[in-house]
This record gives C-alpha cells, sequence and structure tokens, in this order.
C-alpha cells in the first residue's frame, strides 16, 4: 500500500470540467419590470379603478340575466398602431353611447396573439414590429393604451395569452378570454380561476365543446399554481375560484356553430354539468371562415335568435377596425396601411356603425313589441 501511495502521488489531479446543461438554447435573458413597479409608473386613478369595478359589474349582470342588454366585444383583432386605436376608440365610444341602453359595447384591446407556427406575436411582445421583442415596452405601451381607452369611458377586453401578463395589464381589463388553442390547457384554466373580471373560454379549434366546458368548470373552482407576485418573485399563488365564467362559441374545423341548434346543443351541455346557460357568440374566425364579408350575415343571425327570444345568447363578438380586409406582415412599416388589421379580416367602420345602430333597434322592438 506504500508503494502505491508513493506510485500514485506522482499525477497530478486534472480539474474537472462540468458538463453543460442549462440555457443551451437561450441567447439571452432580460429581466422585466417588477408588476408593482410597472403599475406604479402606469398608474390607475381612483375614477379609473371605480369605472373598471362598474364596467365588470355590467358585464356580470348580463351573463345572469339581470341586465337584459346585449354584450358586444367589438373591435380590431388586434392592436398594432395605437393612434389608429385610438381613433378607433373614439368613434366606438360615441357609438356605445348611442346604444347603451339595449347594447353594452366592450372594445376589443388584443395585445397577444397565438400563433401556430410563427409571426407576429402582438404588441407586448414586439411593440416596434420589427422582431426586436422589447417585452417591457409593450407591457408599458399596454397600460398606456389602456388607461386611454377608459378614459373614453369604454370597457376593454383583451384575450389572456401569457400566465404571467395579467400580473402587468388586469387591472385595467373589463372582459378577457381564453382563446380556442389554450382553453385545454391547465395552466390557462388555473390563471383564470384567479382573474377578477368576468371571462370566456372560446371552444377548441377542432369545434369540441366539452374542452371549454371542463375549463368553465375547472376555473370556477380554487386552484394553487406557480405564479408570480407584484414584485415580481416567484410564488405560489392560491385562488378562490372565478365565478363569472362563460362560453364562447366560434366555430372549428368541423365549421360554423353559430345557428339555433349549434346553441340549443351548447346550452343542453351547460345545464348537464350545473353551469349558467351564457352564451357568446363570435361572428369571426371559423363561423365566418376568416373572411370579413360574411361576417355581418352571421352577426345578424346571432341577433335574429336573440330577438327571437333565446335568452342564453348573452352576447357576440365582432371584428372591427377602421378598414375593412387585412394586410400582409411582415412588411416595411411605411407600406402598412393606417386602420387596417395585420392579423385576422375586419369589417370597416361603416359597416360595424350599420350592424350595431341595427342590432340596437333590433332589441328595442323585441323588448316593445307594439
Amino acid at each position: 500500500m506504500r508503494n502505491l501511495k508513493l506510485e500514485t502521488s506522482k499525477y497530478k489531479a486534472e480539474p474537472l470540467r462540468m458538463a453543460k446543461v442549462s440555457d443551451l438554447h437561450i441567447s439571452s435573458n432580460t429581466p422585466l419590470p417588477a408588476p408593482a413597479s410597472l403599475m406604479s409608473e402606469i398608474e390607475r386613478t381612483q375614477k379609473q379603478a371605480e369605472f373598471m369595478a362598474e364596467s365588470r359589474q355590467h358585464i356580470r349582470n348580463i351573463l345572469n340575466g339581470s341586465d337584459q342588454r346585449l354584450l358586444l366585444i367589438c373591435g380590431p383583432c388586434s392592436i398594432h398602431d395605437t393612434a389608429a386605436g385610438i381613433e378607433y376608440a373614439k368613434k366606438l365610444a360615441e357609438l356605445a353611447k348611442e346604444v347603451k341602453d339595449h347594447v353594452y359595447i366592450v372594445m376589443r384591446v388584443y395585445f397577444e396573439k397565438p400563433r401556430t407556427t410563427t409571426g407576429w406575436k402582438g404588441l407586448i411582445m414586439d411593440p416596434a414590429l420589427d422582431g426586436s421583442d422589447d417585452i417591457p415596452e409593450g407591457l408599458r405601451q399596454a397600460r398606456l393604451f389602456l388607461r386611454e381607452v377608459i378614459n373614453l369611458g369604454l370597457p376593454t377586453a383583451t384575450e389572456l395569452l401569457d400566465p404571467i401578463t395579467p400580473q402587468y395589464i388586469a387591472d385595467l381589463i373589463s372582459w378577457s378570454a381564453i382563446g380556442a388553442r389554450t382553453t385545454e390547457s391547465q395552466t390557462h384554466r388555473q390563471m383564470a380561476s384567479g382573474l377578477s373580471m368576468p371571462l370566456g373560454f372560446k371552444n377548441t379549434t377542432t369545434g369540441d365543446l366539452i374542452a371549454a366546458v371542463n375549463a368553465i368548470k375547472a376555473a370556477t373552482q380554487p386552484q394553487t399554481f406557480l405564479g408570480v407576485s407584484e414584485q415580481g418573485v416567484a410564488s405560489a399563488v392560491t385562488t378562490s375560484g372565478n365565478p363569472d365564467c362563460h362560453i364562447i362559441l366560434r366555430g372549428g374545423d368541423s365549421g360554423p356553430n353559430y345557428g339555433a341548434d349549434d346553441v340549443a346543443v351548447t346550452t343542453s351541455l351547460l345545464k348537464k354539468h350545473n353551469l349558467q346557460p351564457a352564451v357568446m357568440i363570435d361572428a369571426s374566425h371559423a363561423n365566418c371562415g376568416k373572411q370579413q364579408e360574411k361576417m355581418p350575415a352571421v352577426f345578424q343571425e346571432i341577433i335574429r335568435q336573440r330577438t327571437s327570444g333565446n335568452p342564453h345568447v348573452i352576447g357576440a363578438m365582432l371584428e372591427s377596425n377602421l378598414i375593412a380586409g387585412n394586410q400582409k406582415f411582415p412588411r416595411p412599416l411605411e407600406e402598412l396601411t393606417y386602420g387596417q388589421s395585420i392579423t385576422d379580416q375586419c369589417i370597416d367602420w361603416d359597416t360595424t356603425l350599420t350592424l350595431v345602430r341595427e342590432t340596437a333597434q333590433q332589441l328595442k322592438e323585441a323588448a316593445n313589441p307594439q
């Protein structure tokens, strides 16, 4: 043993080289401002807070049937130009005042866009529209935009895609949606259970309703999950459940589902699972084949069902912008048409104005038959 020790002492141990097993595919990791910091920088006023509480209560009342107005989620498919977005909001705010007795209008302010493969992911993710992905600036622009819309007296609606986003903007959202691609996601169901506003779950892209029903059931129950605190610290979040959830019919791979028979099947399914039979119908997406020319007819059928006496049709969704259609993107920003969508097709403002005014008149006549 002594000789062995002497022999081995001749060799120097080489330093161990630790195999790299973390961040192999991470090219950067930029800290975000804490939610509390951003909310302090772009704060919510007392008047805005009161408006948010009031608008959310109006929506709850429509969902439970104590408010007989139609809930209309209306606006651009996505916000990519805040100046054009505010111009649209000013027009919509005036229309909302005009029809407020029969239609409760909430403006679409969608900042996050789900992608099947690749593409622009929304104002929060890429506010400069150039692939620079300045998320801190995107969050700032989103809060600033929401405050401007609220100051016009318009409630706000958005799809919450990333589970961290709500900590930065949810205090300025009146109604939110979980999209067709994420309705089946446990993460989004848990997130929804802790949100403070009414919320709709869309049927899946295949058209499946059971996934949305299960999502509502999960979101109305208490949940505990991983989240982020207002101080930006990873935390365990425990919720009490969100009682103000409903289903949204948006069509699917098998075709549209906005017809009376589809609504009957949906309400029956909701009742079977002891859920509020409140149905919102999206006139865009698969219900119109993503063709804006077909959207008005779909919307009119939704309103026909409502005015024919179906109280379960509590709301509708319209994708609307200043200019009809959409434009190809990416492309040089100076080539973009002002007021036209860079995501899904939208109907134009004049068409929106006509549809909403006609709807208000039809609802008035249905409520006060001769």
